[in-house]
């Protein structure tokens, strides 16, 4: 096996094809994500004749993105075919692998991902597919799971594993960090890049509908390196019962943590705004400094 393969990709597919049929009854993180990037959509100014949802599962980026009436036509795109199907109902869909983009170079005005880049193998290459398919000036704005999130229950399935088993399988992907975001976009060389992220934080009675709704998103283990078995029981029960020991609130209830990346940028034009070269300002550091302190006074920080 390739070492740079890190998810197994065919898996992937499998997972979210068997999540098509039900999503709409676990799809509220996707969907609250997806008002999300329809509201950073807005604070641009332009309209994007052409777009492309990538990874666009059963199709709520639509659904949030019509209503700005920025864009005139949205094509979708999921590694699942049966997810591709049901998006299908609303705007063109096909069925195409992030890792090797089906289109041509600079065709669309705008790229826009709702939770899915976290699964790539190879985040650069794929950002650098995404710049090359926008038109000069065109805009690519993708949302990803961090770091964080789930750590809840991550924590408490490796004590649980370490406990009933003696050692602990590999159940955590290895998301890209914020700091790192940013390079990843200029080296697949987008313009004017801005990584930000945010936390939403979700609250069950049951942990085991927390895990419904994880198989419901399809987005369950996929790491190439993942235990090919399931669970066992005595270690998933005692999981359950670390997660309602450590986190369970006053009110009976227990969070779960999702961190959410989103990455902006363009693909360069000349007309967009440059820095100043290094050495060009006009006045210096010290100048600045006594503008705002002058000697002698004393500032809080």
């Amino acid at each position: 096996m390739n070492d740079a393969l890190v998810f197994d990709r065919l898996q992937v597919r499998r997972q979210r094809d068997r999540a098509a049929a039900h999503l709409a009854r676990h799809d509220f993180l996707i969907g609250e994500s997806a008002l999300r990037l329809a509201d950073r959509l807005l604070d641009t100014t332009r309209r994007f004749p052409l777009a492309l949802d990538l990874g666009c599962r059963g199709g709520s980026l639509w659904t949030a993105l019509e209503p700005t009436g920025r864009l005139d036509q949205l094509i979708q795109c999921d590694l699942s075919p049966l997810m591709a199907k049901q998006a299908g109902k609303a705007q063109p869909s096909l069925a195409g692998d992030e890792e090797a983009l089906p289109f041509k170079t600079q065709c669309f005005d705008l790229v826009i991902s709702n939770l899915s880049l976290h699964w790539v193998n190879d985040l650069p290459g794929t950002l650098l597919q995404i710049r090359q398919i926008l038109k000069e000036d065109g805009l690519f704005i993708g949302s990803m799971l961090g770091g964080n999130t789930l750590w809840q229950l991550r924590q408490c399935l490796m004590e649980a594993e370490m406990a009933e088993e003696g050692g602990v399988g590999p159940r955590v992907s290895p998301f890209v960090d914020l700091r790192d975001a940013g390079a990843l976009l200029q080296r697949a060389g987008f313009a004017l890049p801005v990584v930000d992220t945010e936390t939403i934080t979700v609250t069950y009675t049951d942990p085991l509908r927390l895990l419904a709704d994880l198989r419901g998103m399809g987005e369950t283990n996929a790491v190439h390196s993942r235990r090919k078995s399931f669970t066992r029981r005595s270690t998933l029960a005692r999981a359950i019962a670390l997660y309602q020991q450590q986190f369970q609130d006053q009110e009976g209830r227990l969070p779960a943590t999702f961190q959410i990346i989103t990455m902006t940028a363009w693909r360069p034009h000349p007309s967009q705004p440059k820095p100043l070269a290094p050495g060009s300002g006009k006045i210096s550091l010290g100048e600045a400094l006594d503008a705002i302190d002058p000697p002698g006074s004393l500032s809080e920080h």
